[in-house]
């Protein structure tokens, strides 16, 4: 098996047919589709098991209490057989020769070299208008850098990864009790932060759209609702990207008004693997920076 498509679900019964009709017209076809039913409560579960019996391709369902994605992404590792493990939410489609340009792509990537690479990325590009999310570099055909080094390369927004099964298999997403989400990135800069390259491609592999019930769209709240996984995420951003200064005192503070209603100091430094008084020094800075900068503008005026 050469690609596992994995999606993961939840009450996407009115449109995740839109997903199985671009993988029937796929010019590849050497792939299975994972498919984690998150605790869905529509008819998703009677859906996924009619195309069972139809599909020209193998697919996969799995049927779990509702974890967040996250956990979905664990679950279908451990029963993917691909080469390259390429996740697609179950309200985006694929262009008709998307699998082909990922197997295309991948094979460019020297033998003797794949062992530094965590997989490719392409573009993602919106439904309605076709154009690519964000932007990206020119001039050259492939750029081999770490997902960590996106922004000095002018890889800003969404963008379309497929990573190497047997490296997600040994990269897998940290659980946190009565907690639902957490940022692909925690193990996206992990994995750059240990060296794995991504060879980049400037073409369209994945078309989506926002919708109001989407990840995306509520990405604020559910930082705010998760805070353990957030913390994780946070810690790992200073340490990764190495965060200093004011960004990094922005940062804390933030996280700190965010969660001091519901956590203690005690609490809150364990969830940024700190200690208080770095927190409390953090938080005095950041304070003290802020009303400076806000009567300097005053004195402007």
């Amino acid at each position: 098996m050469r690609i596992s498509v994995f999606t993961s679900t939840y009450n996407r019964a009115y449109i995740i047919e839109r997903l199985f009709i671009s993988l029937k017209s796929q010019t590849y076809k050497d792939f299975e589709w994972i498919i984690v039913n998150d605790g869905s409560t529509d008819n998703t579960d009677a859906l996924i098991k009619r195309w069972i019996q139809s599909a020209p391709f193998e697919i996969k369902l799995i049927n779990t209490a509702n974890g967040g994605k996250h956990r979905a992404i664990n679950k279908g590792i451990e029963v993917a057989e691909g080469d390259l493990f390429y996740i697609v939410d179950s309200d985006d489609i694929l262009p008709i020769d998307a699998l082909e340009t990922i197997d295309k792509i991948e094979r460019t990537i020297p033998n003797n070299k794949r062992t530094i690479f965590a997989g490719i990325c392409g573009l993602k590009g919106l439904i309605s208008t076709n154009l690519s999310v964000g932007s990206t570099f020119s001039n050259q055909e492939f750029l081999d850098i770490t997902m960590l080094q996106r922004d000095k390369n002018n890889i800003v927004g969404d963008k379309a990864e497929v990573f190497y099964t047997n490296i997600l298999k040994k990269y897998r997403f940290p659980e946190f009790e009565n907690e639902n989400f957490l940022t692909e990135c925690v193990v996206w800069d992990k994995i750059a932060h240990n060296g794995f390259k991504m060879r980049f491609f400037n073409k369209i592999i994945y078309l989506c759209e926002y919708l109001s019930d989407g990840l995306t769209a509520n990405s604020n709240e559910l930082f705010k609702n998760n805070p353990k996984g957030y913390g994780l995420y946070i810690r790992q951003s200073i340490k990764y990207k190495k965060i200093k200064g004011y960004t990094k005192w922005s940062i804390i503070s933030s996280y700190v008004k965010n969660n001091s209603k519901n956590f203690s100091r005690g609490e809150i430094s364990k969830m940024l693997a700190t200690s208080r008084l770095h927190i409390f020094v953090d938080v005095s800075l950041f304070k003290v920076l802020y009303f400076m900068k806000k009567a300097f503008k005053g004195t402007k005026k």
